[in-house]
């Protein structure tokens, strides 16, 4: 049975109004929770590198794609169940909204056992498969350690907050998030700067903030008066709803992991250079989330107004929230870019003082961030067509573009250049086939998926 889903008081209806509002009202309480949630890392990153120094630093930038690589996965998988959850909720069917949602908890904490287990057990094989030099080895396999034990916190956060976001609810994860940065922070001086816990000290500070974060999450959708609510006693796994997940997220979870997997293999590439650049990059890595934070809200925005509006069966609106979403997530990232790079110096000094270190930050960050309007495009597309229930052919595309194109430019590139440059180019010119094989596919396919949905009898 289906009906016209009831607006609760934190939940956003996004099948009517002005589309550039309903986007911006939801990607704007999504982008400052992400610039909280990214304030994990970067002040552990600032605090060590101030307090600990660049070998730190270096240790804290050199984990971060190991961390990626494991909850990339987990990531697409949530994302997966974020469709269902949003499409469910679009077209008012309260039963399936209710199923996916313990579906989607039941599979979450079964992710908790296998991540922690994987995380803490293969870490010194993955740094020694980073060639992590010798004098940040230590230190790195410290931080991933604690940070993978205590892992399941940032597990059930996310999986919790993208319930809320795909029933339209951006708002209250994002003051959940603003609780657990501000815990982080104090926990960084307290343990890094006055006990010098050193980097295992910024970890646990992680650790703890992020099951807090959790902690606050589960509480309001346990007492959601709404078909979303979760309920202990009703946990248990639909094969049918799990079947939907998998079959939308688990394509983009396999790309996140190997894309992010990838990544350790160009951080091999950067561990190559030194501390010094391995710190620098460490830096530009902060910075670069930053800017990218808009567009990457935008995107998730997107996939949450596609997921309703096919529930809805309104057709010709998801065309133009394209159109606008790509139009707000270059307006975005313009106005972030230009402030950062102008000020690269200072930005870069924030992490560490040497003057390599700065030097080198400066470098990559100028030569990287003009071409971000690529990602741009690439990130809308991609956020689109998920919300249309079409994973596999992005992350075909995402695969061959960041992953099989990116390794063979590498490899190819530095045996015939030793410079960081072009290194770091490896990025731009990814995105940029991306950005054409993505735009290809949704102008020739969007049309289909809309036509099977509805054939379907899902609305």
């Amino acid at each position: 049975m289906t009906a016209k889903p009831q607006k609760r008081q934190n939940d956003r209806n996004m099948t009517e109004g002005v589309i550039w509002k309903e986007l911006t009202a939801f990607a704007v309480p999504l982008l400052v929770g992400n610039l909280f949630q990214q304030l994990y890392n970067t002040v552990d990153s600032i605090v060590v590198g101030n307090y600990v120094g660049k070998e730190a630093l270096a240790a804290v930038g050199s984990v971060g794609p190991i961390i990626n690589s494991l909850i990339g996965f987990f990531i697409g998988l949530s994302a997966g169940a974020g469709v269902v959850i949003s499409q469910s909720y679009g077209a008012g069917n309260r039963e399936k909204l209710g199923r996916a949602v313990h579906t989607t908890f039941c599979m979450t904490l079964i992710c908790c056992v296998i991540f922690t287990i994987l995380g803490v057990g293969m870490t010194p094989f993955m740094l020694r498969l980073m060639s992590t030099p010798s004098d940040v080895f230590g230190e790195s396999q410290t931080y991933l350690q604690v940070y993978f034990a205590g892992v399941s916190g940032m597990l059930l956060y996310n999986m919790g907050a993208g319930v809320l976001r795909a029933v339209g609810d951006s708002r209250r994860p994002v003051y959940f998030l603003i609780v657990a940065a501000c815990i982080n922070t104090v926990l960084d001086v307290v343990f890094v700067a006055k006990f010098r816990m050193g980097i295992a000290g910024a970890a646990w500070a992680t650790v703890i903030s992020q099951i807090v974060s959790a902690i606050l999450t589960l509480t309001i959708l346990m007492r959601a008066d709404a078909p979303y609510r979760l309920s202990i006693r009703k946990l248990s796994m639909d094969l049918r709803t799990l079947k939907e997940i998998i079959t939308i997220g688990f394509p983009a979870a396999l790309q996140q992991m190997i894309t992010s997997i990838s990544n350790v293999f160009v951080q091999s590439y950067i561990n190559v250079f030194g501390s010094d650049v391995m710190a620098a990059w460490s830096a530009y890595s902060k910075l670069d989330t930053f800017v990218l934070l808009p567009m990457m809200s935008i995107s998730l925005a997107a996939t949450t107004f596609t997921g309703q509006n096919l529930g809805a069966g309104k057709v010709e609106r998801i065309r133009k929230g394209t159109n606008t979403a790509l139009l707000l997530s270059m307006g975005t990232s313009l106005l972030c870019m230009i402030p950062v790079m102008i000020f690269a110096g200072p930005l870069v000094g924030m992490f560490n003082q040497e003057p390599n270190v700065i030097s080198y930050g400066i470098l990559l960050i100028r030569t990287m961030l003009p071409f971000y309007f690529f990602a741009c495009v690439n990130q809308i597309y991609a956020g689109v067509l998920r919300g249309l229930g079409d994973s596999k052919v992005p992350m075909y595309i995402m695969l061959g573009s960041f992953v099989l194109f990116r390794q063979i430019y590498l490899y190819t590139a530095t045996h015939l250049s030793g410079s960081i440059v072009v290194v770091a180019l490896g990025y731009p010119i990814g995105w940029i086939l991306c950005t054409i094989l993505l735009g290809i596919h949704y102008k020739k396919s969007w049309k289909k998926h809309v036509d099977l949905f509805l054939k379907n009898g899902m609305v």
